[in-house]
């Protein structure tokens, strides 16, 4: 009795298999030329970025100077740190940073939990009306904040948030795109693992805390950042729901120096005060950033 046995496809040495579409990805590569003039762009274009935090910094080593360009960008003269000293001790900055940080590393962490929530349920979970409730919610990113903002100090002081730490960070909270990007990546994640848990007994919330937090470190790292950076850097909303002096955030409050006629050293010093936060925070979590990014966009 014999055996039929299909023949083999003879496979193609890596070197005989012909490029997709015609051409190699190495053609495609700049070389020479191009490869300087790529370099050349690069480095006027992070010139120009960096010229305004650098010509920032510069200045406010530089009090009670009269500004003359391009001599007073010269790093090594007349430097002095009174302008610092000024802005830690004679102003309120120290209060309006805790005031920023209470708000950005509290909203962070509201944020990113509950856009995990909403991501794994519209991700994993089964119910009625889930894709009409998930793309209502994300039609929240075409609605102007500017729309609503009227409605909600209104809200906030009928409860009494006014002016207080709550009221500041809960309008806040309701991150559409936070949850988009959640949803995105956690509709990647291999089904196996959930009903593996499942079997052995583990709960919704215990899958949630044990498994889907762990593998979205990534793109929580991404998120927090992006948190991060809206809330430090928000100025409408705590201009708004901040009536007294004490309740400020960096941003209101070094717009408020303005008024009060305070030296442009001092006045530069106050925003690179407000600056090293998110570059340190920045520093911490960019190993994750590039990862997270790229990862939502492959997946679901």
């Amino acid at each position: 009795m014999t055996t039929l046995t299909k023949p083999r496809q003879q496979q193609l040495p890596p070197a005989a298999i012909p490029p997709r579409g015609g051409r190699s990805y190495r053609a495609l590569q700049p070389t020479g030329l191009g490869v300087v003039l790529r370099w050349i762009w690069l480095t006027i274009a992070g010139i120009l970025s960096f010229f305004p935090f650098y010509a920032m910094v510069v200045l406010s080593l530089k009090p009670g100077k009269v500004v003359q360009l391009p001599g007073s960008l010269l790093p090594w003269t007349d430097i002095s740190f009174d302008a610092y000293a000024n802005v830690l001790s004679g102003q309120n900055v120290l209060v309006w940073l805790g005031n920023t940080l209470v708000y950005s590393l509290v909203s962070v962490a509201a944020v990113l939990f509950l856009s995990a929530l909403a991501g794994y349920a519209f991700a994993k979970k089964r119910f009625a009306g889930k894709e009409t409730m998930f793309w209502s919610f994300l039609a929240m990113v075409m609605v102007p904040f500017h729309v609503t903002l009227i409605p909600t100090f209104l809200l906030m002081a009928a409860l009494g948030g006014v002016d207080t730490y709550w009221g500041l960070i809960l309008p806040t909270l309701a991150n559409a795109q936070a949850v988009f990007l959640m949803r995105q990546f956690i509709q990647g994640l291999p089904d196996d693992l959930f009903e593996a848990a499942r079997i052995d007994g583990a709960g919704e919330f215990r899958i949630f805390l044990r498994i889907v937090l762990p593998l979205c470190k990534p793109i929580l790292a991404t998120l927090g950042i992006f948190v991060f950076l809206w809330h430090w850097n928000d100025f409408l909303w705590p201009l708004i729901i901040g009536k007294s002096t004490a309740m400020f955030t960096l941003t209101v409050g070094i717009s408020s120096l303005q008024q009060q006629s305070v030296p442009l050293s001092t006045m530069l010093a106050g925003s690179v005060v407000a600056l090293a936060p998110i570059f340190l925070a920045y520093l911490i979590a960019q190993r994750y950033v590039q990862e997270g990014v790229t990862g939502t966009g492959i997946k679901g």
